[in-house]
């Protein structure tokens, strides 16, 4: 199965990742901050297919967004720190959403991927979870907009 999955990913590029898969739960979590950022509530992405794709997301709105994530309280910590982390190493500023797998026998946390510049729409899950944090989005947009000034008043200055 391998090798006929590879030859058909060559077919597309010229580089491929092979990762191992994992029984796993998607899990979000939106950022907010500069130097000392912030983590909402956690966030669960139940897809409607095998995978979370533009049509699940978009077009058939098979999918579910469950806020909070029924997780164990010392999981949904240890996520919001992660996220934190993350976006600190990347030296990331203003807002970013962060996507774990929560992995279904051990409840192991792998990092997925961070978004900088995540969905801001009325169905996207970053102002959904601030919401459910007890930040309605006008008021997010706002902290967002102080945020960007003070990030660049930051760069003007030099520091």
């Amino acid at each position: 199965e391998l090798p006929a999955a590879m030859a058909e990913a060559g077919r597309h590029d010229r580089k491929i990742v092979i990762e191992k898969g994992v029984d796993a739960r998607e899990l979000e979590v939106s950022v907010l901050g500069n130097d000392e950022p912030t983590a909402s509530t956690v966030g669960e992405v139940v897809p409607g297919h095998e995978f979370y794709d533009y049509e699940d997301k978009y077009v058939d709105d098979s999918s579910q967004l469950i806020i909070p994530a029924m997780i164990p309280d010392e999981v949904a910590e240890e996520v919001r720190g992660l996220a934190i982390r993350a976006f600190r190493t990347l030296d990331c500023a203003g807002m970013a959403r962060v996507d774990f797998f929560l992995e279904r026998q051990t409840n192991r946390v792998l990092l997925n991927e961070i978004n900088t510049i995540p969905g801001f729409t009325a169905i996207s899950m970053y102002p959904k979870l601030w919401e459910a944090s007890g930040i309605p989005l006008p008021d997010l947009v706002e902290r967002l907009i102080g945020l960007a000034i003070e990030r660049h008043e930051e760069l003007r200055g030099g520091g």
